[in-house]
């Protein structure tokens, strides 16, 4: 056999050696892709190994990458097994919230983003075109929740010329699926602007109360953490991107921890060379930080799908762990209002200014004014979690919920008809549950003639970016507002917060419910978030007093926490100054000076 027979012989070899790794690798990834994002710990050990096959299979092309090619590998063939490794990174994100697989993800897709793999030959195959095109989607939705604004850009811009082009060149194709994706993502991009990040939505121990400081909490039990959330949003026409609506976007990153600048400049392209992929269970997670909780994202579930979700994470659930469920839907049930009731018989900017004033505290309303507030409103039903023709199928019930709650729950409700989970109240089967309770309507934007673009709830808003939300209510966009005086109000509220969260710490009145949950720095946050909108919504002068426009929480905070107690009015007030929009609340006289609120005893 001649030296030229030899090397033939020893490339097929090669070749056959590695199409059988690709059958192999692609048998088991497509397996991994079809198992549930939930029920994590019963398939960690399956995507280590299908992680191993495709680590076996990236080196093998690695070392006989010229034979190969001799034999007819193409460059789209390596970028495919480096685009399949960026998806398990983020399909294991997705299954435990740990930023390490959501960073690795992002360094495999810029990798073959910057070596464009899939480039040649891309308008003479529709199959390679449509590859590029499945590529830069899934890269977007990295890029998304790394909130790597510049490259999402980039993306974007790819992503229309691409589609452009494949029109032209394959003129049978009308592309109309993908059209769809850049609308939906021009209209996220809309909503999701550069004024919404402009703090991280994420946990920053740098901007946001280190842990360690917490406050110690008076008159505890035990001391409850996240372990887990359900996160579920459908709405008509809402603003998504995939099946990524903007309200679970929010939520989703309210609930992780911002990584450290290191952590992030520390993670390195692999070269053409690099093993890296070979250290397939080398963490590179931020060790200063704990783990993010684990979450279930759900756009569109039918009833059934919401409530094996939910059963599957309260059984793994770990003893000293609580859930947070968080569903934005429509109302599925019929709830009119028979007249508007007032806080304290205060319907009128007159009544509520005549309430509160500095040497009339004693006259406030008490706390059942917030407590009671939908008495005159006959709530039932639930919400739709899909359209309503499917009926039942897709809606969700207080009842549904009872079976879960002999685990300790967090519930956020934000629908118009949020308060029909008051029933769960006393209702429990085994643990009391915390919740929040949107208001039944929306606010008129100060201004406002059309309805604003459907770009996520205001009170969900108010919990996951309460500064951007409260000038947004205003009427102002981003661009009215100077730098200078956003740090100013994001410094009032950040130290209202923490005063907030001192005395609740410090509270002998405390439920235990809000008690054991102090400790966790995600549920606290949203606490004293809740505290602050529900101040806002009370005092906002275009609907003050009105029933419909309060969120409520289940139990009851102590009356400190009131919308009117001085406290409060403050922190409202101080901030309504800065953007000059202090006569847009129900406030007649500055109760607390600003240099006061924070002084001493």
């Amino acid at each position: 056999m001649s030296q030229n027979d030899a090397a033939i012989a020893s490339n097929i070899q090669v070749s056959e050696l590695y199409w059988s790794l690709v059958a192999k690798a692609d048998k088991k990834f497509s397996k991994l892709r079809d198992l549930p994002y939930y029920e994590h710990h019963r398939y960690d050990t399956y995507f280590y190994k299908v992680f191993k096959v495709y680590t076996q299979l990236w080196k093998f092309q690695q070392e006989n990458r010229q034979k190969l090619v001799e034999a007819g590998l193409k460059r789209w063939e390596i970028g495919d097994i480096a685009s399949r490794i960026g998806q398990l990174y983020f399909g294991q994100y997705m299954r435990t919230s740990q930023a390490s697989y959501l960073s690795e993800a992002y360094i495999f897709y810029e990798a073959v983003l910057t070596r464009e793999y899939f480039k040649d030959g891309i308008f003479q195959d529709l199959n390679l075109a449509n590859k590029q095109l499945r590529f830069l989607a899934r890269f977007l939705t990295v890029c998304l929740v790394l909130n790597r604004r510049e490259m999402v850009r980039q993306l974007v811009n790819q992503l229309k010329m691409l589609v452009a082009e494949s029109k032209r060149a394959f003129p049978e194709n009308d592309f109309k699926e993908w059209k769809r994706v850049i609308r939906d993502l021009t209209k996220f991009l809309k909503v999701d602007t550069a004024f919404m990040n402009i703090w991280p939505l994420r946990y920053s121990v740098v901007l946001d109360l280190d842990p360690d400081c917490l406050p110690r909490v008076a008159c505890i039990k035990r001391n409850l953490k996240l372990r887990g959330a359900i996160l579920c949003s459908y709405h008509p026409n809402e603003v998504k991107f995939s099946e990524l609506t903007t309200d679970n976007f929010r939520m989703l990153q309210c609930l992780e921890w911002e990584p450290s600048g290191s952590f992030y400049q520390s993670s390195e392209i692999p070269s053409a060379g690099s093993t890296r992929i070979n250290h397939y269970s080398h963490e590179i997670t931020d060790h200063t930080l704990p783990q993010n909780p684990r979450k279930a994202l759900l756009y569109h579930p039918s009833t059934t799908h919401l409530i094996a979700v939910l059963a599957t994470m309260c059984e793994e659930l770990p003893v000293d762990g609580i859930l947070l469920i968080y569903i934005s839907a429509s109302g599925s049930g019929v709830h009119t209002s028979i007249s508007p009731s007032h806080i304290g018989n205060v319907g009128d900017t007159e009544n509520v200014s005549d309430t509160i004033r500095s040497d009339t505290v004693t006259t406030l309303p008490s706390c059942s004014a917030c407590d009671t507030l939908t008495s005159s409103l006959d709530y039932s039903g639930g919400l739709n979690l899909g359209p309503g023709a499917n009926g039942g199928f897709n809606t969700i019930d207080p009842s549904d919920l009872l079976p879960f709650t002999r685990r300790p729950l967090f519930l956020i409700i934000d629908s118009d008809n949020s308060k029909a989970f008051q029933a769960i109240n006393r209702a429990e089967k085994g643990e009391p549950v915390a919740i929040l309770l949107s208001p039944a309507l929306s606010f008129p934007l100060h201004g406002a003639i059309d309805p604003p673009l459907p770009g996520g709830s205001q009170f969900t808003s108010f919990l996951t970016v309460p500064l951007q939300a409260f000038v947004i209510l205003l009427g102002f966009s981003g661009s009215d507002i100077q730098t200078e005086n956003l740090n100013k109000a994001q410094k009032i509220l950040s130290s209202s917060l923490n005063k907030w969260g001192e005395t609740l710490a410090s509270a002998d009145t405390i439920h235990p419910v809000w008690a054991q949950v102090l400790g966790d720095p995600f549920l606290r946050r949203l606490l004293l978030r809740f505290i602050f909108c529900r101040a806002v919504f009370a005092l906002y002068a275009p609907t003050s007093g009105k029933k419909e426009y309060l969120p409520e929480c289940s139990p009851s905070l102590p009356d400190a926490f009131l919308p009117t107690t001085p406290s409060s009015i403050a922190t409202v007030l101080q901030i309504a100054d800065i953007f000059g929009a202090a006569t847009m609340f129900n406030i007649r006289e500055r109760i607390v000076l600003p240099d006061e609120q924070f002084s001493s005893p």
